[in-house]
């Protein structure tokens, strides 16, 4: 089942009651990987309560403690927000990336990660985040239900990919992308670079997320993120030997 590679990963949820009403939305809709990062009541009668019957997914709820744990072996991890945010990934409706998922589910990890109920996900948060995805609401009232937000970008994900659709339907790449933690080895690495060659005379976080956003338009390849690091290892060794 497509659904079965992915997961949802709530960050630093402040009331139960929602990790309840999340893990109710997500039995609704046949998902079964809950990953909660930091919660700040975990495990609570409430959440129980408002599960409302998805006991076996509280239960099973894996706890994190940072984000990069909860991720570190997706090969696509989207993050959710409610209003336009300036960081630089590709920010996209929920419809529209469900096309950026169709290309990996066959074949990667897929994370969605939600933020806390007053502030949502931090910058540094959505840049660990190759996609954005925006739940468009009506200005004057833009603050949305955590569990709410969960239950839409669910449904979602139960109408692209039904247990019945068929496997060849799929867009895959036959080469295997990268995970979320190789492409942040070689955004570390390329910064690393960028500081000895001069190009950065201090980590600057606007030029790093310009340049995040250049790789970010398109999902690496193993073999490529293989290739960049390989071609930054090499200046480095040309610079210590000159």
């Amino acid at each position: 089942m497509t659904l079965e590679r992915i997961r949802i990963v709530l960050v630093n949820t402040t009331h139960p009651g929602n990790i309840g009403g999340a893990a109710r939305a997500m039995a609704n809709m046949g998902l079964n990987h809950l990953y909660l990062v930091g919660p700040q009541r975990f495990p609570s009668t409430e959440a129980t309560v408002r599960a409302a019957g998805a006991d076996h997914l509280l239960e099973r709820a894996i706890v994190c403690e940072s984000l990069d744990d909860a991720v570190a072996d997706c090969g696509l991890v989207v993050g959710t927000t409610a209003r336009q945010r300036s960081v630089g990934s590709v920010e996209l409706p929920p419809n529209a990336v469900m096309s950026k998922v169709r290309e990996r589910i066959s074949t990667d990890q897929i994370a969605f990660v939600f933020g806390r109920e007053a502030s949502g996900l931090t910058n540094r948060e959505l840049e660990r985040c190759q996609y954005h995805v925006r739940i468009p609401v009506e200005e004057s009232f833009s603050s949305i239900n955590l569990a709410a937000a969960v239950m839409i970008v669910v449904y979602e994900l139960k109408k692209n990919f039904e247990p019945h659709t068929h496997e060849t339907e799929l867009a895959s790449d036959p080469e295997q992308l990268a995970t979320s933690s190789e492409v942040q080895g070689f955004y570390k690495h390329m910064e690393d670079v960028l500081i000895e060659t001069g190009f950065l005379r201090t980590p600057s976080q606007k030029l790093l997320r310009k340049v995040k956003r250049i790789f970010s338009r398109t999902p690496l390849r193993e073999d490529e993120v293989n290739i960049l690091r390989g071609i930054l290892t090499s200046i480095q060794s040309y610079r210590r030997k000159h």
